[in-house]
C-alpha cells in the first residue's frame, strides 16, 4: 500500500493532515499546481512500512519554487559569510 500525507499549516488555526490512500502522486502535484493545497509544511510518501519526505521533489514537479521550504546554507556559503564578517570588523576597527 502506498499513500501520501500532505501537512498544511493554517498558522494560528492549526494544521491539517490530508491523507487519502486513493490520491496518487500525480493528483498531489496537480492539487498543488492548481492552488488547492497551500502553505504546505511537508509531504510524506508512505510505502509499505517506510516513510520518505518528498516535499521538495513534489513541489519542484508542481513548478512552484516559492512554496519550497528554505534550504540551509551550504558550508561554503557559511564560511564565506564568516570571512566577510571578519573583514568588515577589521575594516571598521580604529587604528
Amino acid at each position: 500500500m502506498q499513500y501520501f500525507v500532505v501537512m498544511i499549516d493554517y498558522g494560528r488555526r492549526g494544521r491539517e493532515a490530508i491523507v487519502d490512500p486513493e490520491i496518487t502522486r500525480r493528483e498531489v502535484v496537480s492539487r498543488i499546481a492548481s492552488g488547492e493545497y497551500k502553505s504546505i509544511s511537508f509531504i510524506h510518501e508512505i510505502a509499505d512500512r517506510s516513510v520518505e519526505d518528498v516535499t521538495e521533489e513534489i513541489l519542484a514537479e508542481a513548478a512552484l519554487p516559492e512554496l519550497m521550504p528554505e534550504i540551509a546554507a551550504s558550508g561554503a556559503e557559511l564560511q564565506a559569510a564568516c570571512f566577510d564578517h571578519a573583514h568588515d570588523l577589521r575594516k571598521h576597527q580604529t587604528v
